[in-house]
């Protein structure tokens, strides 16, 4: 008998994989032997949009860090999923 996989559970597991990876490797840029797992790469906006309405202003931004150690992070998330 197959096990069900659920998307909402790989969601939850690679949600947790990024995080935790890029703890990790905020943690490990502290030290000199780990320093390369907090390698990576920033993209989005650097300088929020901002809507002003009068009575209400609204600012949106969003800006994703990659990291060495989040890419581990999702690799070990997946293969926690494959093993359910």
């Amino acid at each position: 008998m197959k096990k069900s996989r659920s998307t909402t559970a790989l969601l939850i597991l690679l949600l947790c994989g990024v995080v935790l990876g890029g703890f990790i490797g905020t943690l490990a840029s502290g030290i000199g032997a780990l320093s390369w797992l907090d390698y990576g790469q920033t993209f989005g906006l650097t300088n929020p949009l901002m809507l002003d309405l009068g009575v209400m202003s609204i600012t949106f931004g969003l800006t994703i860090r990659i990291s060495i150690a989040s890419i581990l992070g999702v690799v070990i998330a997946i293969l926690i999923y494959r093993l359910l």
